[in-house]
């Protein structure tokens, strides 16, 4: 891909913004950088580029730079249906994101992994166990660190396993992984796909460009998944924790098995998979397929199923205090996500819950406490729906707070030895917070000052 003396546009600060702009000017491209926010606002982002010369537009859209570009490269956190995106179309200049851009400069194998939750677990177990095999492993995408930020150190013998969200397959085109997974599909980020139909054909976006010599795999136990498996022209390699496959990875006599072009290997029991929960048991088994669709042995990926302890702010284990147990599930910014969190912990529970609207409906998460959740804590701007909800459904042990440290303080109030305090918000961070992290962070550090 050339890139000298290109002017390229990069439409937001974030984190795949700055990352772009350091392998652009790299590559000799003259730089244009544009946010909605005005220069004041980007906080530390800028000094990231120190020393890189380029022109800054802050505080407007970029409509009218694109005139003046050979090519934008657009954050995730910008939406497709901006107008800016049917102007530069009709000026025939083409958007691509951070991954797309990553792909077009590598010469890797790519794992590239979606779906509605497990995401980050997966993307990271898949990555321990390449490790572990001693591969030379990059784990990168929507964990994280951006797949731009080294790729074009990784090579033909290297693997990359990337997480990828629906923001960042509206900006693929020609992004080909060798083995894609998408790992399940509830509703989430309607306030941006508009409907659930049109977030499933985003991410069937990532297998568009697999061809007959790549894998997809498929969650069948998730039915807008199990309902794209004629659409690949990959070769489909399904996984199930409650079926047996002719292909794939399954659960038969309380064993992993894969199996694939008549072969079968035994794994390892499903006791043995460190990280707790059904939906871990799903990570698991898709981690496996995709391991063994790569190559990789079946004593190396038991290995890695066995020794992998979780991934921050997913289902953490944070502290225990006078025998109440805290969990942050600060990665849970959907109900299913949520749900997943309620269902692997032990009760009894104290649930703080509550962030930005998604437009979710939270019947399921509601009707998941099933006893369990003796009582909900509830903060941002999603609290007044989702008490309306859960009192509409008989369910009146709530308590509104204003504050994430007040929450806490609120749930230790109300707990007693043999409790859970549990943080699965069921909504993104973004009303209160910059991000799930620094959310999670908060919570981590309101627990610690109940110990001065």
């Amino acid at each position: 891909m050339e890139l000298k003396d290109k002017r390229i546009l990069i439409i937001g600060m974030a984190l795949s913004g700055i990352a772009a702009a350091k392998v652009l000017y790299r590559h000799g491209a003259h730089i244009i950088l544009n946010d909605i926010k005005e220069q004041c606002e980007l906080g530390d982002a800028l000094n990231q580029l120190e020393g890189i010369k380029a022109e800054y537009a802050f505080g407007a859209e970029p409509d009218e730079l694109l005139e003046r570009c050979d090519m934008a490269i657009v954050s995730p956190g910008v939406p497709f249906d901006k107008p800016f995106v049917k102007k530069a179309r009709s000026l025939g200049i083409e958007l691509i994101g951070e991954v797309e851009l990553a792909y077009r400069l590598s010469n890797v194998p790519i794992a590239a992994i979606t779906g509605t939750n497990g995401k980050t677990t997966t993307t990271a177990l898949t990555g321990h166990i390449f490790k572990l095999a001693g591969v030379n492993t990059f784990v990168c995408g929507n964990i994280g660190m951006p797949m731009i930020s080294a790729i074009e150190q990784y090579g033909p013998g290297d693997v990359v396993v990337a997480e990828i969200s629906s923001f960042q397959l509206e900006s693929i085109r020609y992004f080909k992984p060798h083995v894609s997974a998408i790992l399940n599909i509830t509703e989430d980020h309607l306030n941006r796909h508009g409907t659930f139909d049109n977030y499933i054909a985003i991410k069937s976006r990532i297998f568009m460009n697999q061809g007959p010599d790549d894998y997809v795999v498929l969650n069948m136990d998730n039915e807008p998944c199990r309902q794209l498996i004629e659409l690949p022209n990959a070769h489909v390699l399904p996984f199930s924790r409650k079926q047996e496959l002719d292909e794939g990875a399954m659960v038969k006599d309380n064993y992993i098995i894969c199996r694939l072009n008549s072969r079968e290997d035994k794994i390892c029991r499903v006791n043995d998979i460190k990280i707790p929960g059904k939906h871990n048991l799903e990570n698991a088994l898709a981690s496996a397929a995709i391991a063994y669709a790569m190559g990789i042995g079946p004593d190396v990926i038991a290995q890695g199923l066995r020794t992998f302890e979780g991934v921050e702010h997913r289902i953490e284990f944070v502290d225990e205090i006078d025998g109440v147990r805290f969990i942050n599930d600060s990665k849970g910014t959907n109900p299913d996500a949520a749900v997943k969190a309620i269902e692997a912990v032990d009760g009894p529970i104290i649930l703080i819950a509550g962030g930005m609207d998604k437009h979710a409906d939270f019947t399921g998460f509601i009707e998941a406490f099933d006893s369990k959740v003796k009582a909900l804590v509830l903060l941002g701007e999603t609290a007044d729906q989702i008490a309306s909800a859960a009192r509409r459904m008989g369910f009146d042990n709530i308590y509104k707070v204003h504050s994430l440290q007040e929450a806490v303080e609120q749930a230790w109030h109300l707990s007693s030895a043999g409790d859970c305090i549990l943080l699965s918000p069921a909504c993104a961070s973004w009303d209160m917070f910059d991000n799930f992290e620094q959310r999670g962070m908060v919570f981590k550090e309101a627990v610690r000052k109940l110990r001065r």
